[in-house]
């Protein structure tokens, strides 16, 4: 099983999603799926002393600018462990450029969680946890001297359209896949 092609990104898509996890929040471990095995690899060690603000993962059978899974930060009460599948409901985006390509952050709130789920949009965030989240992806890969720039944040309808172009940068390059998760 490769859980990036045979996991669904949801029926109610894009305004419920399936989020696979890789990342834990308050980690400083940084895990990617390996695109060909499907496994999670610890692709390093935060080179900062920070730590993810969030959970963080992606939306299986969707592709982005930079030819990855749709990124997702998922705000939930618990800290959620890798490869756990959670129903996201997006309420925004941060639009970010990583390496000279686009490498959007879908935020989201897990769906079954009472204490994030008066988040409905991104003005129910708090714009300290905004704040938070744009220095965490600005400022990250800085002691690697590598370059990531936010761009600003946007609200669920920009999120939602993001959602389903990946879906659809997806189809083209690898078909329709299975309908599971």
């Amino acid at each position: 099983m490769n859980i990036w092609h045979d996991v669904n990104y949801g029926k109610n898509a894009p305004k419920i999603v399936t989020g696979v996890i890789e990342i834990s929040a308050k980690s400083r471990a940084k895990y990617e799926i390996d695109k060909d095995t499907g496994l999670l690899c610890l692709d390093r060690i935060l080179f900062t002393s920070m730590q993810y603000p969030t959970n963080y993962g992606f939306i299986p059978q969707t592709l982005g600018d930079d030819n990855d899974p749709l990124d997702v930060l998922v705000m939930s009460y618990a800290d959620i462990p890798p490869l756990t599948l959670v129903q996201c409901r997006p309420v925004g985006v941060m639009k970010m450029i990583d390496g000279g390509e686009g490498d959007d952050k879908i935020l989201c709130v897990a769906d079954d969680d009472v204490t994030v789920s008066h988040i409905k949009d991104l003005n129910d965030i708090s714009s300290h946890f905004i704040e938070e989240v744009e220095h965490f992806f600005s400022t990250y890969k800085d002691l690697e001297k590598k370059k990531v720039s936010v761009e600003g944040f946007k609200g669920k309808e920009e999120a939602f359209r993001i959602i389903e172009q990946g879906i659809e940068n997806y189809k083209k390059k690898f078909g329709s896949q299975k309908k599971s998760a």
